[in-house]
């Protein structure tokens, strides 16, 4: 899409500077895709921490990872 914005001199060229763009929309690009990266990490967080009781600890994992797999097609099944 293309678009005219007016952007100030010192951030574009920071901004060049720090993602080591050779062009000013790629400069724009790469700030805009880290932006959305961070957001949507940051939404992922909220989410942390939100599984109930019954989700299995590492532990748990392992003991059944070293029963064997008959031991762990039984437990998948329960």
């Amino acid at each position: 899409m293309k678009t005219t914005i007016d952007i100030p001199e010192a951030i574009l060229k920071e901004s060049m500077a720090l993602t080591g763009a050779t062009t000013k929309r790629e400069a724009v690009v790469r700030i805009l895709e880290e932006h959305i990266r961070r957001e949507r990490m940051a939404r992922l967080v909220r989410f942390s921490g939100t599984f109930d009781d019954s989700f299995p600890t590492n532990e748990q994992i392992e003991a059944v990872d070293e029963a064997g797999p008959v031991a762990a097609r039984h437990a998948r099944a329960h």
